[in-house]
């Protein structure tokens, strides 16, 4: 029952008692103008007589009304809350559900928390071996590079994963999301340094097997570079290469990595063979009985070239060798460490 019934049935009440100021006599009932009495005959035939006030009698009828509304509205919601009482139960399950997806998601927060702590931790450790690498290299790193956090940047605090499942994560969520940023700034940071000590320790790779380090063969040396007295002339002449004397067509193998620049017959050195190794470095073999390499075909150090032989003029079998850096003919001693 609503609001607007309640008010009708109320005014219909108090009509019917306003109504009660009439005197009507009935059998064993009085009705004044204020009051009413009720007359009873017992079986003795004495009478009594019960008087009770209008205003009395009106409020009672008033608050009986109220009550018997109110008690109608009570059953009519008990009723009501009944019906919907399955519909609660369900949505309490719901609920509790829901509350733990919550819980569950939460859980994964941490779990991703501990990942980027941990992430971080091997990124840090990363760099510390770069840095080591580095140093024994000899490598500084570029003002770009100072820092793996950005110049001036530092290592953010490990993220706190100790929070209830029951509390928001909200707080945790900011911290994680900054220090993704942060994270990913230091991994471009770590893969610009690492990308510039792989192409500075590749060139020096490719430096160190393109320059001369082992002898061209295996013999003695007859000859060493620089000034000496010609052997066919009697005169003091330069030598610009040594000489190795061994065993006709004993292998002669490439010094370096280089390619194979020109083959052929040159003057008194007789057969030769011309390595281009890069970096301004070239190597030349003479004296040769017999080539195995054809000009342009790429040689790494160890690969068998040609042979030994007396090709030009010589005055025995042995391999005429010379090493020039940047044009410029150098003692090949200094290029040998076997």
């Amino acid at each position: 029952m609503d609001f607007l019934t309640f008010a009708c049935f109320l005014h219909i009440i108090c009509d019917v008692t306003n109504n009660l100021g009439e005197i009507v006599n009935f059998k064993g009932l009085i009705i004044m103008s204020d009051k009413i009495s009720f007359l009873m005959l017992s079986n003795t035939g004495s009478t009594k007589q019960a008087t009770f006030s209008i205003a009395l009698l009106r409020f009672s009828g008033v608050l009986f009304a109220a009550c018997l509304v109110l008690l109608t509205y009570l059953i009519y919601d008990y009723y009501s809350l009944k019906k919907t009482f399955p519909g609660r139960r369900e949505l309490q399950i719901k609920i509790s559900q829901k509350s733990d997806e919550i819980a569950g998601q939460r859980n994964q927060i941490q779990k991703f928390a501990d990942e980027i702590t941990a992430l971080k931790s091997k990124l840090i450790a990363l760099n510390d071996f770069e840095r080591k690498i580095r140093v024994i290299a000899n490598i500084e790193k570029t003002t770009d590079q100072d820092s793996l956090f950005g110049v001036g940047g530092s290592i953010p605090d490990d993220l706190d994963t100790k929070i209830p499942l029951t509390e928001k994560h909200n707080s945790l969520m900011r911290e994680m999301h900054e220090q993704t940023r942060q994270l990913d700034l230091a991994s471009n940071q770590q893969q610009e340094g690492l990308e510039s000590l792989f192409n500075f320790l590749q060139d020096q790779r490719t430096l160190l097997s393109s320059t001369p380090a082992i002898r061209p063969t295996n013999g003695w040396s007859t000859s060493e570079f620089g000034y000496r007295t010609s052997p066919f002339t009697g005169l003091r002449e330069f030598h610009k290469g040594m000489d190795i004397a061994t065993r006709m067509a004993t292998p002669v193998i490439a010094t370096a990595d280089g390619i194979v620049s020109f083959t052929g017959t040159k003057g008194l050195l007789g057969k030769i063979v011309t390595i281009d190794h890069g970096h301004g470095v070239v190597t030349r073999y003479g004296h040769l009985k017999k080539i195995l390499k054809n000009s342009g075909e790429s040689v790494k150090r160890g690969d068998i070239i040609a042979n030994v032989g007396v090709s030009g003029r010589s005055t025995g079998p042995h391999v005429h060798y010379e090493v020039y850096i940047n044009g410029i003919p150098v003692n090949p001693a200094n290029y040998i460490l076997n």
